[in-house]
């Protein structure tokens, strides 16, 4: 038997932790251990192996404490002895080995291994000197069993002081502390003292029972020693399990990091009324036999059997992770503001950022430049200089491995792996979505996605084929489709969420999919021809036609010269810090819930661990950063031995630094405390279980002292420090990258308080630091919660509540329901009818502003045989704002009359140019695509929720998105009073509305009061107003409110179609000449002399069309057959 069997089944392990047959070490410099107290059993045997000590551990900022017994000590102390021998048997065995073959004869060789070993299944190799290195004398233990006799309290203490001297001669050898043997004792492993899973919390080795087959590379031998040990053990596995503020992991041993399955703590259902039952995340059960000690832990969809040695040990699994999911309020067992699985973040300094992105060509920008910035040659790894040290050999090996810590995550609706990120397309090839993914994915960045599986009847996203081409990029793109239609039975729903997280460290969140027809630019352009900008399929208009076929993307799929594309307008985010790390939480826990669901037992598509949420300087700016590493080169060169905080010892006082942040009430430096109290009463903390009642943040004390920011540091991130210098900085900075940003706008909030300049306003806004909190609408079939979700809808609700001055918004749909309406759930609806009719009976000013596509984005015209679904989702949007009683137009014109107009409006966006030089003049809408709510100039909200049931129930569609409220202001006004606007949401809608009403430089200042009567009306009003004639007596274009029925709707098709020749799906074609009567005569006019009068892009949406026609699918379209949800 050769020397290869002599490693651990383990050492094979192709994870970033192993090389070359050897385990690396946990411990990288040696941990100290202090004898806390020392107890004894209430009994009159004064043995000293009953004694129990309390023993605290500290390994660089990690603190944590264990109660060991005499006897334990002892066991410890014969295992070492025990391997110490076999070792010394595997060097002779070695050199006689070397002897046979330096005389010729052949390896036969036997190797006995120890089957009674109690951990591990072989020996690992070591170096000659590990015998000498890793021997403890038996004379060091000899104090432990017999201190003097004496009184009680004088045998405690010379126990005490006869443990602590053993405890210092093995903790005393680095290759000691580092063997399995006393990994187990001190209950570390290799997850323990990463910092970004957060502090070491509880460890050890359990029984499981029916682990999933969820192992990786080589997992075929373990699962067929599992199979067979399964029916000798009645399917129990021992396995190591850790446990830290998030999550439970099971590994195979405490040197692997591979997991075998994770429990992701998730929100735990409310108790049952006054008295009920409180739910945990684990509970002990009994089992019938009283020498089996047993307990559950379960979470969402997912519970788990787990089994000890000793009801004592159970006892104390079930504190431990009960204390680290439900013991601090702000952990994830508890729902927080708005009902969300998430706490608000930016409540203090903590590094909480956002920035926004107006349409595709400055999203995409950022997002390549960030996922060209996934840093893969420079990394961190505890022990890598020891590593270095020990196996220089294995460098450019293990760097290429280590490279896996580095990750990017994406999720979408739909994705096109041919998308270009830049433009024009001709000189941006590596700018290719699928060539920038591979040329990450060759350094070693752990890339993985996580696609919509359609209904390929029902839609033509074809992902199959994006699952194809991109999982052929390279063995680093991990790409999974969700849901199974059959085995899930989910048909209707969707994953509509867009997301794309690289590194932890930024995150971009919104409207926009990475797939064809989403790239755009401010102009909204509807020609490219000869095509420079839109290639093949990505000249994309889904009114006239959708793909169908994916063979060939270059290949057009409408004429460029007949049929315009339908410009797309989104709105997108990148957030950094914590905001960050929540949405990578959900991530995780979608991917690990489509594991289990539909690839269990695929090895290469493992589960993911979610990082913990680091809310200290590590996140702040690169000169805090640079300050920070300063500072310890010079403590370390003074010889500064810093104090650690990184404790699960006192976990209210030194955890709160890494756990997430609940609303304390805490002001941000530098902001007035009155508008701070202002601006608090206005967004209060809701209740999580509904849209009413709210507990003012500023009324909450903090529940954690601050601290001085040089003890802060306490040594919490030394390690992570170098590597974010680094990498960080890069990664953080990419939005900037190629994007132009005002330099007014980057100032900080001291600077700026002053009007906006007209240049300020662009597709890029300004990084600023704000208070987020991220918000989803999910259910167990989307995500593995045991509870559905709906915080988007909630917090749609909270916000339009206790807005004070205007509500903006802007999305896809508008589909919503009054109080009484049973057929539409969702409640933004009543909620702004209510806040409308509070302000008329106050006699105040207010606006509800409504920016929404002009027509649905889908395939037909209205009148089409096809275009059910084009009718069905009219239907619903007007019967929500204009049409029936169940309309917000008609009860309040109930209750105001005219003056409804002056609260709430309603609006599209259209554009127009000419197909190619020469060619025709075309009009089109401008698709919104936006998932945008602007309040009062100081809230955002910005995801990928439609306004809609779909969108917002929680238990339907699964979306994500981003409450931000600012923390740094701007002097405005509103409603000619002196207001101060949030930086990030006032710049926002200054660039919302430069864009859509065509505002040139100098002209900003217009719109800075959005209330005001010469902006709502004088301008927005008379804007839309205006344009919206021009486009009528240019192109007749629908919608319009000239035409209420479909036979009106036919002549006008059939009249223009006749006049022009050609014309598209929505009457987008100007005729050569515009033909009017002058004095009894007609009179010829060139088009563009009327269309040079348009401004921006915004028009009056038409409330008249098609209202003399129900709407709804009829018996022979096959869309009657579906169910309404379907469109609403």
């Amino acid at each position: 038997m050769s020397s290869e069997k002599l490693i651990s089944k383990g050492a094979v392990h192709s994870d970033s932790f192993r090389q070359c047959g050897e385990m690396v070490p946990i411990f990288e410099e040696l941990p100290v251990a202090t004898i806390v107290s020392v107890s004894r059993p209430d009994t009159g045997d004064i043995s000293p192996m009953l004694l129990s000590y309390t023993i605290e551990f500290q390994y660089k900022q990690f603190k944590w404490r264990l109660l060991k017994k005499a006897s334990q000590v002892l066991y410890l102390h014969f295992a070492l002895k025990k391997r110490a021998i076999i070792e010394e048997f595997h060097e002779k065995q070695e050199q006689v080995k070397e002897w046979l073959h330096s005389i010729g004869i052949a390896d036969q060789t036997a190797v006995v291994e120890d089957d009674d070993e109690p951990d591990d299944g072989a020996v690992p190799l070591h170096n000659e000197d590990s015998v000498r290195n890793r021997n403890v004398p038996s004379r060091a233990a000899l104090p432990i069993i017999r201190p003097a006799l004496g009184g009680q309290q004088s045998i405690s203490d010379l126990a005490k002081v006869a443990m602590q001297g053993y405890l210092n001669h093995f903790l005393g050898n680095m290759d000691l502390v580092n063997c399995r043997e006393v990994c187990k004792f001190l209950e570390v492993s290799q997850l323990s003292f990463l910092q970004e899973y957060g502090p070491k919390l509880k460890e050890g080795y359990v029984m499981v029972k029916h682990l999933p087959k969820f192992s990786g590379a080589n997992s075929d031998v373990a699962s067929c020693a599992g199979f067979c040990l399964g029916y000798c053990s009645n399917n129990w596995q021992k396995v190591w399990a850790v446990l830290k503020p998030g999550f439970l992991a099971l590994l195979d041993d405490p040197f692997d990091t591979e997991l075998l399955d994770i429990i992701v703590f998730n929100a735990l259902p409310p108790s049952k009324g006054n008295g009920g039952s409180e739910n945990y995340l684990a509970s002990q059960i009994k089992e019938r036999n009283p020498l089996r000690y047993t307990f559950r832990v379960a979470s969402g969809n997912q519970s788990l059997r787990i089994r000890t040695t000793s009801n004592a040990k159970v006892k104390d699994w079930v504190t431990a992770i009960n204390d680290a999911g439900l013991r601090p309020h702000e952990g994830w067992c508890h729902p927080h503001r708005f009902g969300s699985f998430a706490p608000p973040r930016g409540l203090t300094d903590d590094g909480s950022q956002a920035q926004w992105f107006i349409d595709g060509e400055a999203a995409f920008e950022a997002i390549a430049s960030s996922i060209e910035g996934a840093k893969s040659e420079v990394f961190f790894l505890p022990c890598f200089h020891w590593l270095m040290d020990t196996f220089t050999d294995y460098r450019s090996q293990t760097l290429q491995t280590l490279n896996s810590c580095f990750q990017i995550f994406i999720t979408g609706w739909w994705l096109c792996p041919e998308l270009y990120l830049r433009r024009p397309f001709s000189s941006n090839s590596s700018s290719r979505l699928d060539a920038l993914l591979e040329a990450k994915a060759k350094q070693g960045v752990q890339i993985y996605i996580l696609l919509y599986k359609e209904v390929s009847l029902a839609l033509k996203i074809n992902s199959s084929y994006s699952k194809k081409k991109l999982s052929n990029i390279h063995e680093n793109v991990r790409v999974m489709r969700y849901p199974d239609r059959f085995p899930t039975g989910i048909y209707l729903w969707s994953h509509h969420e867009k997301l794309v997280i690289v590194d932890y460290q930024i995150c971009y969140i919104g409207g926009l999919d990475l797939c064809f027809g989403r790239y755009d630019t401010v102009e909204h352009k509807v020609g490219d021809c000869p095509p420079s900008v839109w290639p093949g399929k990505d000249y994309y208009n889904p009114r006239e036609s959708e793909p169908n076929s994916w063979e060939d993307v270059m290949k057009d799929e409408l004429e460029r010269e007949k049929v315009p594309r339908m410009p797309w307008h989104d709105v997108h985010c990148a957030l950094w810090g914590p905001p960050c790390r929540d949405i990578a939480r959900h991530f995780v826990q979608r991917w690990n819930h489509a594991k289990r669901n539909k690839a269990p037992n695929e090895q290469a598509l493992p589960l993911l661990m979610p990082q913990h949420h680091m809310v200290i300087p590590h996140y702040m700016g690169r000169s805090r950063e640079i300050d920070i590493e300063k500072r310890k080169v010079e403590e370390t060169q003074n010889g500064i031995q810093r104090e650690n905080s990184f404790s699960s010892l006192t976990p209210l006082e030194n955890i709160p630094l890494l756990l997430p942040q609940e609303a304390d009430g805490l002001e941000p430096p530098g902001v007035d405390q009155k508008l701070s109290a202002q601006q608090m009463h206005h967004y209060p903390v809701d209740q999580p279980n509904g849209i009413s009642g709210s507990v003012s943040l500023s009324s909450r004390k903090p529940k954690v002292e601050a601290l001085d920011p040089d003890t802060q540091m306490n040594g919490l991130m030394d390690d992570l420090y170098s590597m974010d210098l680094e990498i960080g900085t890069n990664i953080n900075s990419v939005a900037q990258s190629g994007l132009t940003a005002s330099n007014e706008w980057s100032e900080s909030s001291e600077e700026s308080d002053h009007a906006v300049a007209a240049d300020d306003c662009g597709q890029t806004g300004p990084r600023t630091a704000c208070k987020c909190q991220v918000i989803r609408s999910v259910s167990q079939w989307s995500a593995g919660t045991s509870q559905t979700e709906e915080s988007i809808h909630n917090a749609y609700c909270s916000l339009i509540e206790k807005a004070e001055h205007f509500v903006y918004i802007e999305n896809q749909f508008f589909i919503s329901g009054l109080s009484g309406d049973e057929t539409i759930q969702n409640r933004i609806l009543e909620v702004l009818y209510r806040r409308i009719v509070l302000a008329h009976k106050e006699q105040k000013c207010f606006r509800v502003i409504v920016v929404m596509p002009l027509l649905p984005g889908f395939q037909g015209g209205v009148d089409d045989y096809g275009a059910a679904t084009v009718r069905a989702i009219m239907h619903w949007q007007y019967r929500t704002i204009s049409w029936e009683k169940y309309s917000i137009l008609h009860k309040l014109e109930v209750l105001l009359g005219p003056k409804t107009h002056d609260y709430i409006s309603f609006y599209g966006l259209r554009t127009y140019g000419k197909l190619f030089e020469g060619g025709p003049l075309s009009t089109s809408q401008v698709y919104v695509h936006s998932k945008v709510m602007i309040v009062d100039d100081r809230v955002a909200l910005i995801g990928s929720s439609n306004i809609n049931d779909r969108s917002l129930l929680g238990s339907r569609d699964s979306e994500i998105g981003v409450v931000i409220e600012d923390k740094e202001f701007l002097e405005s006004s509103m409603a000619g009073q002196p207001w101060k606007a949030g930086k990030f949401s006032y710049s926002l809608r200054c660039s919302l509305w430069s864009e859509h009403l065509g505002l040139h430089a100098g002209e900003i200042n217009q719109i800075s009061d959005p209330v005001s009567d010469s902006t709502y009306t004088e301008l927005w009003l008379a804007t839309a107003k205006e344009n919206s004639i021009i486009y009528q007596d240019v192109f007749s274009c629908i919608p319009n409110d000239s035409i209420n029925s479909r036979a009106a709707l036919r002549e006008s098709m059939a009249f223009w179609k006749e006049k022009l020749g050609h014309t598209t799906i929505d009457l987008g074609i100007a005729p050569k000449k515009l033909e009017s009567r002058e004095n009894g005569e007609i009179k010829e006019t060139d088009p563009m002399e009327r269309l040079k009068h348009i401004r921006g892009h915004l028009v009056s949406f038409p409330l008249e069309f098609m209202n003399q026609e129900d709407l709804r699918p009829v018996f022979n379209e096959s869309e009657f057959y579906t169910s309404p949800q379907v469109f609403m």
